[in-house]
């Protein structure tokens, strides 16, 4: 028996996760226990949610939330370690990039604990995001390293990764597992939508903590809504600095956080996605749709060389311009093998079995 230990903080993980965990179900052979960090909890993340979603309830919930990040992730460290040290697992199982996956890549390293760590080797090359570090140091102590796409990869034996004691495995992109498993329960959402719609969101610190590049990306987003509805999921504090900023946004169909199978209905039937996101860029590449990125650089990186994908940063006229020039999204980019063809999942698990 194989028993794993799967560290968790962010709602997008938990759906990554997901994918993964009906995968192990279908092995007798393995044992998966669910930790919860709490990191970024809120009231959406009920049982309804995980029923919803079809996903394993946690086996613990450790509560460590709302705080700064040496706060956070020291508690995670002493609350995942002590989970550790009781389940004994053979591998710690850790997604992504936040101070969950941190936390979890730390502990396996301190008590020699095997570490298999899945969105591996990507990288935005700017280490003032906090992402950045927390994905390099935890690819750094995993013994398995599942990479998403050729870039990934790459960027592992750039930095030299073959010459250390792990394994790269290009497994393909878990998300793209979840778009296929999740777009036949997808839900539209309760709102007025018109027959042509962009879907927006804007959520990243280095957009809404920055008033100048705030102002420019929603000065270009009002003048689009005056001609294609802009429907804009918007988390409240974002809002409350966009109030006090004076802007005028009275074009913008701007509603709350939606659920994420509402957002996958949302980005299935929408024309083309603008985002700061880093997940939503590939999942509109899922759904055939057309990326504009408002972000100065993108881990994606292929996306942007296929043409899927333009990064315009917070440049007013530069997102204008690929507004005006967008065109529907071409079906052979679309179908290209890029992110593995929704086999992730059963690739890790492959790998793990064979490990």
């Amino acid at each position: 028996m194989i028993k794993i230990l799967t560290i968790l903080g962010a709602r997008p993980q938990f759906i990554k996760a997901g994918s993964v965990s009906r995968e192990i179900a279908k092995h007798k052979v393995i044992e998966e226990v669910i930790v919860h960090t709490g990191q970024h909890y809120d009231a959406n993340m009920s049982d309804i949610f995980f029923d919803e979603m079809q996903i394993p309830k946690p086996n613990y919930f450790l509560g460590i939330g709302g705080k700064s990040h040496g706060a956070m992730t020291g508690q995670m460290i002493e609350k995942i370690e002590e989970v550790a040290i009781k389940e004994k697992p053979d591998w710690i199982m850790v997604y992504g990039d936040t101070n969950s996956t941190l936390a979890g890549a730390i502990v396996a390293s301190k008590l020699h604990i095997k570490l298999a760590h899945i969105e591996a080797g990507l990288r935005s090359f700017n280490m003032k995001m906090p992402e950045e570090v927390n994905r390099i140091l935890t690819d750094r102590v995993s013994s398995i390293l599942f990479c998403p796409t050729d870039v990934a990869v790459q960027n592992l034996k750039n930095e030299g990764y073959e010459n250390f004691d792990c394994k790269i495995v290009k497994s393909g992109d878990v998300m793209q597992d979840g778009a296929i498993f999740y777009k036949n329960l997808a839900v539209k959402p309760n709102i007025a939508i018109k027959k042509d719609f962009i879907l927006c969101t804007i959520h990243r610190a280095e957009n809404t903590d920055d008033e100048t590049r705030l102002k420019s990306i929603f000065e270009a987003l009002e003048e689009i809504a005056k001609e294609k509805q802009v429907i804009l999921p918007l988390h409240p504090r974002t809002k409350k600095i966009l109030e006090n900023l004076k802007l005028d946004i009275s074009h913008l169909t701007i509603i709350d956080p939606v659920g994420y199978l509402e957002m996958v209905w949302l980005i299935d039937n929408c024309d083309f996605v603008m985002t700061d996101s880093g997940g939503l860029q590939k999942e509109a590449y899922f759904f055939e749709k057309q990326c504009i990125t408002l972000r100065d650089e993108t881990e994606w990186v292929e996306l942007v060389e296929c043409g899927a994908n333009t990064l315009v940063g917070a440049n007013k006229e530069k997102i204008m311009e690929a507004y005006k020039n967008h065109s529907i999204f071409n079906i052979q980019n679309s179908q290209l093998d890029l992110y593995g063809g929704g086999k992730a999942s059963e690739n890790i698990i492959k790998e793990l079995l064979e490990y």
